[in-house]
């Protein structure tokens, strides 16, 4: 089954998202951590809320950059309807996180001795 989520806010709260394992990823992100989804066929960059004043976390994801004018179009025009929702990751992404897996090699000697490879 795919993952959806319900039009009902300008943001998507987490509680709200049907998949308990993407419903846990969006929950582990750190706040104002960014995470790319497609919703809707639509591919867009999302940012972890802010925790409280108090410390609480605030359990939702704002749209960012031109996502946020998709979802808020969809808000005034599709409210109430199910959008399908899943994680997605772009190369460069995939590359920035699996760099930082190897920071051994990341050394003046290591970049001298491979640099013409």
């Amino acid at each position: 089954m795919v993952p959806q989520v319900k039009i009902s806010d300008i943001a998507i709260w987490i509680k709200h998202v049907e998949n308990p394992q993407l419903r846990a990823r969006l929950k582990a992100l750190p706040d104002e951590e960014f995470i790319n989804l497609e919703t809707d066929g639509v591919i867009g960059r999302w940012v972890r809320m802010k925790s409280g004043k108090d410390g609480r976390p605030t359990e939702g994801i704002w749209p960012d950059g031109n996502m946020k004018k998709v979802w808020n179009d969809w808000y005034k025009t599709r409210r109430g309807e199910l959008v399908s929702i899943r994680e997605v990751q772009f190369a460069d992404d995939y590359l920035v996180n699996v760099s930082k897996l190897f920071v051994e090699w990341d050394s003046p000697e290591d970049e001298e001795a491979f640099r013409d490879l």
